[in-house]
């Protein structure tokens, strides 16, 4: 009777420890997912925008604009689409440029490219260094140059 006492006494005491095992696994598992989540949320290097030249063209109804733009590294625009053409100088770093229906292409410091009017696209900088560029814009006056999209749909 003794020795039937003693294992069940020990198998009380060893299912209470594997229970606090358990809540303490547990514990430091949700520390842990809450850790992820707060570095997750916290804002992506931002992008900076100056405006150097606004201008009315000799088109009536439209404007352009002279924008140096700088990616900091790990950086990204988001998706977006402007309302006319841009055409795109890079002068320091690389841009990755994720332009919808066509492949990603990386652009380096001295290359220049071409931006569709309403065509969704977005700049990365995958580089280790800022990434530098001078963007021209000819759009319709008075819209905003620039407006963010949702993610794609596949």
């Amino acid at each position: 009777m003794l020795k039937g006492f003693i294992a069940s006494r020990t198998r009380r005491k060893i299912s209470a420890m594997m229970k606090r095992t358990a809540a303490i696994l547990i514990a430091f598992a949700a520390i842990a997912y809450a850790g992820i989540l707060i570095h997750a949320q916290q804002a992506a290097p931002a992008v900076k925008r100056t405006v150097l030249l606004q201008h009315d063209t000799s088109v009536p109804g439209y404007e352009a604009l002279l924008v140096a733009v700088e990616i900091p590294v790990g950086g990204r625009e988001g998706r977006h689409m402007h309302p006319g053409t841009a055409m795109i100088h890079v002068t320091d770093g690389a841009l990755t440029l994720d332009y919808e229906g066509k492949p990603t292409t990386t652009y380096k410091a001295g290359d220049s490219f071409f931006v569709d009017a309403k065509a969704v696209h977005e700049g990365i900088n995958k580089g280790n260094v800022p990434a530098k560029a001078i963007a021209t814009f000819i759009i319709p006056k008075g819209q905003p140059v620039t407006t963010q999209v949702g993610a794609a749909t596949k």
